[in-house]
């Protein structure tokens, strides 16, 4: 997607949830904007543009990285989930539109394949500016939502900004967490409960994942 039209997009988004917060004499009605927060999971436009700004800097100061050889993140895969053995993995070295991304993934079944997970390591360090925002729109926002089958909210875990969601009707379920503000760790299962998909997350050594932060690094 060009920058261009990413921009449009992020603008648009912003203005629309600045619009929610807002009454027709311009000034701010909280019943409006709790209505909001609670439809959209979004806490505060505040949240979102400082938000925005914090991640748009990790990723402008990745222009200063190459990303890593997708080898090294495959490496980070783990053989087996508790009875979900690892069916195959793969990983990629990517450039479209100006920019390079690295990643590795693997699918998790159980023996009659009727439970899965999948494990995507991302280097986006290549990814900068608004483009490397669009895949993960919540990097930028507060989200803190219930229903009546599930939930989704940004969170943290091991000290780096984190979102997941569970859908206990289907029990479907996701946690993605963003190492160093350079790698997107994505955790998603189907069919199965939300521990295991946590799991799945503690499997994998984000600690060496925070370690390579600096990998890549170009000389200026």
């Amino acid at each position: 997607m060009p920058i261009k039209v990413i921009s449009i997009f992020f603008l648009s988004t912003m203005l629309i949830l600045w619009g929610c917060g807002k009454s027709g004499n311009n000034q701010p009605d909280e019943k409006q904007k709790n209505e909001s927060e609670e439809k959209s999971g979004i806490k505060s436009i505040d949240d979102f543009v400082d938000n925005m700004k914090e991640v748009q800097k990790n990723m402008e100061e990745g222009k200063k990285h190459e990303v890593v050889d997708f080898r090294e993140l495959k490496a980070l895969l783990p053989e087996s989930i508790g009875d979900l053995k690892r069916k195959n993995a793969q990983g990629e070295k990517n450039s479209t539109m100006g920019f390079t991304i690295s990643h590795a993934e693997a699918d998790y079944d159980n023996e009659d394949g009727s439970q899965n997970i999948n494990i995507d390591i991302t280097d986006m360090t290549g990814a900068s500016g608004l483009a490397g925002l669009a895949a993960w729109g919540w990097t930028m926002a507060e989200i803190d939502k219930e229903t009546e089958t599930g939930y989704e909210k940004t969170t943290k875990y091991k000290g780096h900004k984190a979102y997941e969601k569970y859908d206990n009707q289907y029990q479907d379920g996701s946690i993605e967490v963003l190492v160093s503000g350079r790698y997107m760790v994505s955790v998603q299962g189907n069919n199965v409960p939300m521990e295991l998909v946590k799991n799945a997350m503690d499997e994998i050594d984000i600690g060496k994942l925070e370690a390579m932060k600096e990998a890549g690094a170009i000389s200026e």
